[in-house]
């Protein structure tokens, strides 16, 4: 994984950016933004995080603009959900504005970066976190949450 530089260590230089791409930007993808910027901000990391869906047409049947367990999860975890936008479908300009990118599911989503990304899919650090068809929100949301705050400390220390 390679980091791309933007000067972000100079003063005054803009903060760099994270995007965690999942499925239909509802859940995985929501939950680890909204906990990395929460605690980039606590940390004082100059880093802020943004996520896409890679293909959010398949998420129909989501009532409303986030996962009802990512609201309460974070919620429990003290992180207040100010935005509340609708899932946002990955376009090529994120992936270029972004310094890390990071697709939550290596086996859901390398395949369909792939597809629709080519030049990106060797690019892109995987986790290996599942969606709810393969687990539950009460086992993966506390494994996002450990991922999460292992990178801000990685970020931190770099």
């Amino acid at each position: 994984m390679v980091l791309k530089g933007r000067g972000a260590d100079k003063p005054g230089s803009p903060e760099r950016r994270v995007l965690f791409v999942c499925t239909g930007n509802y859940y995985r993808s929501r939950f680890a933004e909204e906990l990395f910027n929460a605690l980039a901000a606590r940390s004082g990391l100059d880093w802020r995080a943004d996520s896409r869906g890679l293909v959010t047409e398949l998420g129909v049947g989501n009532l409303g603009p986030l996962s009802p367990q990512v609201a309460t999860e974070l919620a429990n975890l003290g992180v207040r959900v100010d935005n509340r936008r609708g899932p946002m479908q990955l376009r090529e300009g994120d992936l270029a504005r972004a310094d890390l990118v990071i697709a939550l599911n290596e086996v859901e989503h390398r395949p369909l970066l792939h597809d629709r990304f080519p030049s990106w899919e060797e690019r892109v650090e995987y986790w290996h976190i599942p969606d709810l068809d393969i687990a539950l929100a009460s086992d993966t949301l506390p494994l996002l949450e450990r991922q999460v705050h292992a990178l801000v400390r990685r970020l931190g220390s770099a």
